[in-house]
């Protein structure tokens, strides 16, 4: 899943992004609100990290803004004001949910995690597809009940495919979503990732084509019959 904080203390921000990539997400990263407003026109993301003191547009606005123009996408407001002036101000501008400087980690992860699943369209926390099992509370997935032992990046693969079950996925649209527009990688490298998923699925006896590729289109789960 992928976060985009707009955050204009560089060295919080560093430590955010930090946590949240621990947690397999993929985090974009600016530092003024109208940074903020030209990502999220770009990119459809899971959920927004919102500071309510930015610079250039402050993330009341923004998140009116953000709201007004139909962005559906869960808010998480962190404010370094504790006063209910400032916690009504941010529900009232369209916030899911605050945050109150100095952040406790642990919290906000929480309430990320919570604000994704309310938004997700899954109604099981668990996803399915056959005999393949990922449990994104636990990130522990199986194959016929047996455990897989995969990267974070095999990991974040794996959920991609299966919040988007039906679709066929190109290389472009695996880039956007598992990588942060810092780091994007080369195509090879996503062939690279895809090779070695196979290989671990075949060896818990998962068939061959599981993850198909579709030629000259991308990959796909293989359909169930």
């Amino acid at each position: 899943m992928r976060i985009l904080l707009v955050e204009d203390d560089v060295p919080l921000a560093e430590a955010l992004a930090e946590a949240l990539v621990d947690q397999q997400y993929v985090v974009d990263v600016v530092h003024d609100g109208e940074e903020g407003w030209d990502q999220i026109q770009s990119i459809d993301y899971d959920l927004i990290l919102l500071d309510l003191m930015l610079p250039k547009l402050d993330g009341v606005s923004l998140c009116r803004r953000t709201r007004a123009h139909g962005y559906r996408s869960p808010i998480l407001m962190i404010t370094a004001r504790d006063t209910s002036t400032d916690k009504v101000d941010s529900l009232d501008s369209g916030a899911d949910d605050y945050v109150v400087k100095p952040v406790d980690l642990a919290e906000l992860l929480a309430r990320v995690r919570a604000l994704l699943r309310r938004g997700s369209t899954s109604t099981s926390p668990v996803l399915e597809w056959g005999r393949l099992q990922l449990n994104p509370s636990t990130y522990e997935v199986t194959y016929n009940q047996q455990i897989l032992h995969l990267t974070p990046k095999e990991y974040s693969f794996l959920e991609l495919f299966l919040r988007n079950s039906r679709r066929v996925l190109n290389r472009s649209f695996i880039i956007e979503h598992l990588w942060s527009l810092e780091d994007p990688p080369s195509e090879d490298t996503v062939k690279a990732h895809i090779r070695s998923l196979r290989h671990k699925l075949r060896a818990v006896g998962a068939p061959d084509n599981l993850i198909e590729t579709v030629h000259s289109v991308g990959y796909r789960l293989k359909p169930i019959s």
